[in-house]
């Protein structure tokens, strides 16, 4: 079966070229831990692959042969537009990688949506002020929810997509949304994911969740990725754990590995380290 490369060269050829197609895989951390560096390595060095196939080769390196990379990369925001995207992203990365991957990552910015019904004032978000049209056409507006599924249903085939956040989802509960929407949304995500064949990268903040929203998202995901914090002596070192994932886990536990040591720098987030049963 051909793989879909996340973007993590050392994690991608552990894992025999990516994630199998077809595929929601959760990004689970601790703050600063490294879920939201791993979400924008994946969508950079895909990327970048297209548009600059001599800088991905030196930041990345051969792309494993059971590998294909996916044709569009789409970054789903509910909060931040492109520019702001960008920004946060040129705080990780070289700024030659990002000027050279910019191009190719379509931002799909869900504020008007998201927004729409609270009480944030509209030139916050749009830059506009509010009238009394606008009032009116809030009415007939998608709400965020449907926005969304909307938006796969037309990008998500065969595709990167990176959805920004589950958290902001849930932050934004209210009589319009429960978490009972959002958790259906995402169970029927993980249902039409197996039929777009792509790879769908969906982060979320564990000090937000409670433990049964929490587990109720890693059921409907294929995949679960857990960054953490630990601390030994004097320092504090980022780590990651697959904490399961359908048709990848059994390969590393294969490979008795039972941890990856992470780090950052300004090609993204790497895998510095394995950690395995000895």
């Amino acid at each position: 079966m051909d793989r879909i490369p996340f973007g993590v060269s050392r994690f991608d050829r552990i894992l025999d070229g990516g994630a199998p197609p077809g595929t929601v895989v959760l990004l689970v951390g601790e703050p600063g831990a490294g879920a939201r560096e791993f979400m924008y390595t994946s969508a950079v060095m895909n990327a970048l692959a297209h548009t600059d196939p001599d800088l991905f080769d030196l930041h990345y390196g051969d792309l494993h042969e059971d590998a294909d990379l996916p044709p569009e990369t789409h970054y789903l925001s509910f909060t931040a537009d492109a520019s702001n995207v960008r920004r946060e992203m040129s705080y990780v990365f070289d700024d030659e990688l990002v000027d050279a991957a910019a191009g190719e990552i379509t931002v799909r910015d869900f504020s008007p949506e998201y927004f729409q019904l609270s009480q944030v004032p509209r030139e916050w978000y749009l830059g506009e002020t509010t009238t009394l049209q606008d009032l009116g056409g809030q009415q007939e507006r998608a709400d965020v929810l449907t926005a969304l599924g909307q938006y796969l249903n037309a990008h998500a085939a065969g595709n990167l997509v990176v959805i920004d956040s589950i958290t902001d989802l849930v932050a934004a509960i209210s009589d319009e949304m429960s978490w009972n929407d959002i958790a259906t949304v995402i169970r029927g995500l993980g249902k039409a994911a197996h039929r777009w064949n792509g790879l769908i990268l969906a982060s979320a903040s564990r000090e937000t969740l409670k433990r049964t929203e929490l587990g109720h998202l890693m059921d409907a995901a294929d995949g679960t990725l857990q960054f953490e914090w630990e601390s030994g002596g004097s320092k504090r070192a980022r780590t990651m754990v697959v904490q399961e994932f359908r048709g990848v886990l059994s390969q590393i536990e294969r490979e008795n590995i039972v941890r990856f040591e992470t780090e950052i720098h300004e090609g993204g987030f790497d895998v510095s380290d394995v950690r395995k049963i000895r």
